[in-house]
């Protein structure tokens, strides 16, 4: 899908490019599929104080019901639709299947609208279709992938990313994610079968701070310009170095190199961390 570049008609216009959304092809979200996101207080905590910081205003948003699960098992579904979706950065694809339900899912690369999509070890080897890690051959390309059995789609979900099944071991399927961690999962895990869509996401340049607040982003101050009492990169006179051999937050923490996982009990099935 070809990105759209805007004529310089302003300074924020020079250099800005866009989707040119050729590939929509509906334009309201389905009615019974949506509910309306409310305001979450600019990234503060049920104490009100801000744990999130440079959160707050944006645009309004409808939130649109995903079917990560993907376990309709065996009914085929037909593609009415490829929609836009705020909260994502990739397209969604409307499927109604032959029950006559309706269910939204993550479109990927190269979905187009009347195709077949089924879920379940019955699907054939075709993008859209979901099933177990089991039964797909070695080198498939995956993306919205379960890390607990029948608990929906974790990772590998952003436009233009995708995992590669490099090898089924007992009860474990060996995975290529896309950051090149090689990380170990329940065979028994349902994945979506090809990449996610709208390829060119990363290559949008928003060419003015506008379109940052539209997103909800709030302006984001360096440190070296605060006073030492606010960040540990403050003060000194004029245009000063840190002071301090690497960086850190507000808060004094490292913030290169400095491991932040702890969540000692998934370490096990991470085979090849994406850092050395």
């Amino acid at each position: 899908m070809p990105l759209k570049q805007y004529k310089p008609t302003s300074p924020g216009r020079r250099n800005a490019s866009g989707h040119s959304f050729a590939e929509i092809t509906k334009k309201k979200p389905e009615k019974s599929l949506t509910v309306s996101l409310r305001k979450r207080g600019s990234g503060r905590n049920n104490q009100g104080r801000i744990s999130v910081r440079h959160r707050g205003g944006g645009h309004r948003r409808l939130y649109r019901l995903i079917d990560f699960k993907r376990n309709k098992i065996g009914v085929p579904a037909r593609v009415k639709a490829i929609e836009y979706d705020p909260n994502r950065t990739c397209r969604i694809a409307l499927l109604q299947y032959a029950d006559g339900e309706k269910r939204y899912i993550l479109a990927p690369n190269g979905l187009q609208v009347g195709a077949k999509v089924m879920n379940g070890p019955d699907a054939e080897i075709r993008v859209g279709n979901a099933m177990s890690l089991a039964n797909m051959p070695t080198g498939t390309q995956v993306h919205n992938i379960e890390l607990t059995p029948g608990r929906g789609g974790q990772i590998v979900r952003s436009a233009g990313v995708s995992a590669q099944l490099m090898a089924k071991e007992g009860d474990y399927a060996l995975l290529r994610l896309p950051s090149g961690e090689m990380r170990r999962v329940r065979i028994e895990c349902m994945a979506t079968i090809g990449q996610v869509g709208n390829l060119e996401h990363s290559l949008i340049k928003l060419g003015k701070a506008g379109r940052n607040r539209h997103r909800g982003r709030r302006p984001q101050v360096r440190g070296s310009v605060m006073n030492p009492s606010d960040h540990p990169h403050g003060g000194g006179e004029g245009r000063a170095p840190i002071g301090m051999p690497g960086p850190k937050t507000p808060w004094g923490k490292p913030t290169l190199g400095y491991r932040t996982r702890r969540n000692k009990r998934t370490g096990k099935y991470i085979v090849r961390r994406r850092t050395k």
